[in-house]
């Protein structure tokens, strides 16, 4: 069984279409009290944020002297980051799943601390094999938060809000970054790599007290919302479900997570969903992981240097998520602000490459890329919710996000082959590559969805 045809032609208007709710919304709205934007959206940015230092900080500890210590090359380095994303992928549909019927905020909380712990352990690695090992449980540890993020966030903030409220999460990446970047430059400058880890993996472990305090599932359980607000939530959420999912797709609400999973795989939407954030992300994390390493060779510095330089793309990718994803909800638009910002980062990351001689103008075209690295995150993760039912949408954001994040594997990997046998700017060129391929995959969604 497909997604029903009224909610494909449903969804495929509402992509290109404002994303009005109801006459009178905006009115409405108005008048709500908004209190959970400022108690949901702070805490999930924290606890995405010490996931992402965790999860990036061995980009620094490359060039910093871990390659060195442990004798691997950018073959095995590549794989020693991508390989974080082999064992993110087994918690993503299990975890979305949860979230919809559980609680995300326990499941977050044990994920906190387990990556707490293996973040400190990949401190005291001695050889390549320990760090792979160790870099595959911290995917599986953090496997499960974006799609219970995501559905959390889906819980507390009606379509027309959505967009907003993904970007403002997904600003955990350029944050993060800004945080990451010159502290992994300056702890690796003053003590050592392995401080690195360990220091980042402390951070984690503080942070868990402050998730648990202040997390919260979902309107109905929180004691600090107004009635009013509770109300309007809750009624929006409710309308949403009744225009996406009609008595036809009821039935899947006490389907196996195989069956929903096995229905969700034989749509030509959620396998171009998949692919098409399988090439973004393998542009992503090939050009995060491998950032100070370029910087490094491109400007002889040193790491103290090379943590500055590396901050300031994600200046720009603040930049970039926050005006993409207001003018999307603006205009109702969701595929045009997935594919242009797509572009944009593969002609930067190609003219990076082929400016190299021009050592200011290729930095700046790597900011550039800074730009559009997440412009298109929040507004891609606002298509599912348009497709599916609730039920379905946990699990198939599970589904996008962990197929999907194979590209984060690939990508890495596939440049520290290309810099072994190549060179870095061919390792590069296949990164944009990718990303066109990806514009491409959304130019193809309005015909796949109605």
């Amino acid at each position: 069984m497909t997604i029903p045809q009224q909610a494909r032609a449903d969804s495929a208007d509402a992509l290109d279409t404002p994303a009005g709710t109801t006459p009178g919304t905006a009115t409405a709205t108005a008048r709500i009290p908004a209190q959970r934007w400022w108690r949901i959206i702070p805490p999930i940015l924290m606890v995405c944020i010490v996931s992402y230092m965790d999860r990036v900080n061995i980009a620094f500890a490359m060039p910093g002297g871990m390659n060195e210590a442990l004798g691997i090359g950018a073959g095995m380095a590549g794989l020693a980051g991508g390989i974080f994303f082999a064992g993110y992928l087994l918690l993503q549909v299990p975890g979305g799943k949860l979230a919809v019927r559980g609680s995300g905020r326990r499941f977050i909380g044990w994920s906190m601390l387990a990556w707490a712990v293996i973040s400190v352990l990949t401190g005291l690695v001695r050889n390549e094999t320990e760090l792979l090992v160790l870099r595959f449980a911290l995917g599986v540890a953090e496997g499960g938060m974006l799609p219970v993020v995501l559905t959390i966030v889906g819980n507390w903030f009606p379509d027309h809000e959505r967009g907003r409220a993904n970007a403002l999460v997904i600003l955990f990446v350029p944050i993060a970054g800004m945080i990451t970047a010159p502290l992994s430059g300056l702890v690796i400058a003053a003590l050592d790599w392995r401080w690195l880890f360990i220091i980042e993996g402390g951070i984690s472990a503080l942070c868990l007290g402050v998730w648990l305090a202040l997390a919260c599932d979902r309107p109905q359980e929180a004691r600090w919302i107004s009635t009013a607000e509770r109300d309007y939530v809750l009624a929006q959420l409710r309308a949403e479900q009744q225009r996406a999912a009609p008595a036809a797709a009821a039935p899947t609400n006490h389907a196996t997570t195989r069956t929903v999973i096995l229905r969700l795989l034989s749509d030509t939407v959620i396998r171009r969903l998949i692919g098409l954030n399988f090439l973004y992300q393998a542009g992503i994390y090939g050009y995060t992981l491998w950032l100070p390493t370029i910087l490094k060779d491109l400007t002889h510095g040193g790491m103290g240097q090379v943590g500055l330089l590396a901050m300031v793309p994600y200046v720009g990718t603040m930049a970039g998520i926050l005006v993409v994803s207001a003018w999307s909800d603006r205009s109702g638009k969701r595929r045009a602000f997935v594919m242009w910002p797509l572009l944009g980062f593969a002609a930067c990351l190609a003219g990076s490459v082929w400016f190299h001689g021009n050592t200011w103008l290729a930095y700046g075209l790597l900011v550039g890329c800074g730009v559009f690295l997440q412009a298109a995150a929040g507004v891609f993760w606002t298509l599912p919710p348009r497709l599916l039912a609730a039920d379905d949408a946990g699990v198939a954001r599970g589904l996008i996000n962990a197929l999907g994040n194979l590209g984060g594997f690939c990508g890495p990997y596939a440049v520290g082959l290309l810099i072994q046998y190549f060179d870095a700017g061919v390792g590069v060129y296949m990164l944009a590559c990718a990303l066109v391929l990806a514009a491409v995959l959304t130019a193809t969604l309005p015909e796949s969805c109605r």
